[in-house]
């Protein structure tokens, strides 16, 4: 744990020095700064200079490093679908809301514009973000107790109604109501307060020399059941990606579309975790992700049976294999799914997907 956190740190006083450039530099993006050649050489963990804290790999744009992370909540009902901006997300957070699931997508090395569409946020959120160093929230709103403890929380509230018409937000004409609100990331971003800074680093990534652990296993895929929402993770080789399957309203698996083709992520991250009732709606669930407990991390055409450990919400996730040996992810975006126990099941190599049971939960 101490490592990891000594590493966290390194991290994130790299991507301070990269803000001072981009400070002095007018805020472009300056090759010299943003390859590495300059800064963070020294660092044995980032030999070729400081990576993007929410993806692992280099940074291309000193600008974009320095500035604040952005978290929006995306609806996941089939009639919002295709969403936008989910494949521009640096980490998409799956969670159970009341009979579906919403998506908590947090964009820094890149934004969408527009990115949507966005509904209400839950007081799990403040949990979920809470080690993203006060990142801007995006949301279409919530019920006056969510509202009061989302002003409350480290969160900075720029949703619908708190930017007053700021954060580029409108409604599409090709969906219906509740399912069409979008919002711009170049417009929240300059609804930052004065001070905002960069996310620290959430995962520990492989370097290029790095071999897949003992403990990985070769995995064609997983199936993961949420609430009402059944989603398949499948691996291709191709683009070293997992690609993402869920049913739609004919209870039918189809690829998960997104504005610009099919959702995928380097690496998918499924926690079980505990839900509670909210105490601002006791009708809405609220994970639990402090603590301890267990889970699988797919990355690299392998999973890894894992535990999890997050001391309080203010700090990343930390993963262990069985060996005890904190995990290490591929460069990239990374999906996690924040479901039950047991919700996971993998499906082997050469393995036909229908063959394997979905987990009951």
């Amino acid at each position: 744990m101490s490592v990891h956190r000594a590493r966290l740190l390194r991290i994130t006083a790299s991507l301070v020095a990269v803000s001072v450039l981009a400070a002095c530099g007018g805020g472009g993006s300056d090759a010299s700064n943003s390859n590495g050649t300059e800064n963070g050489s020294n660092d044995p963990n980032n030999p070729n200079g400081p990576v993007y804290p929410l993806l692992g790999t280099p940074i291309s744009d000193s600008g974009a490093a320095a500035r604040p992370a952005i978290a929006c909540k995306i609806d996941n009902h089939p009639n919002a679908r295709p969403q936008t901006g989910l494949n521009k997300a640096d980490i998409v957070f799956e969670e159970n809301v009341e009979g579906l699931t919403r998506f908590a997508a947090v964009f820094h090395s890149q934004g969408s514009d527009p990115v949507g569409p966005l509904r209400s946020g839950r007081t799990q959120d403040i949990d979920i973000l809470g080690s993203y160093n006060k990142p801007l929230f995006c949301w279409s709103g919530g019920n006056y107790r969510v509202t009061r403890a989302v002003n409350a929380s480290t969160l900075v509230n720029v949703g619908y109604s708190a930017s007053r018409g700021k954060g580029g937000y409108y409604r599409a004409k090709d969906k219906k109501i509740p399912h069409n609100l979008y919002a711009k990331t170049k417009d929240l971003w300059t609804l930052a307060p004065e001070g905002s800074g960069p996310p620290q680093q959430q995962f520990t990534y492989r370097g290029p020399s790095d071999a897949k652990p003992a403990t990985s296993t070769a995995v064609d895929g997983a199936k993961v059941s949420m609430y009402n929402v059944k989603v398949f993770w499948k691996w291709d080789a191709a683009s070293g990606s997992f690609m993402r399957f869920n049913e739609n309203l004919k209870r039918e698996m189809e690829p998960h579309m997104a504005d610009d083709g099919q959702v995928s992520a380097k690496n998918v991250v499924v926690l079980y975790v505990t839900y509670k009732r909210s105490k601002a709606d006791r009708k809405s669930p609220h994970a639990i992700t402090t603590g301890k407990g267990t889970g699988f991390v797919l990355t690299d055409g392998g999973i890894i049976e894992v535990n999890w450990e997050r001391n309080d919400v203010t700090q990343p996730f930390v993963f262990t294999d069985s060996a005890g040996a904190v995990v290490r992810m591929t460069p990239g975006r990374t999906w996690v799914e924040l479901g039950w126990k047991n919700s996971l099941a993998p499906v082997g190599p050469g393995v036909d997907p229908s063959t394997v049971k979905w987990p009951a939960v």
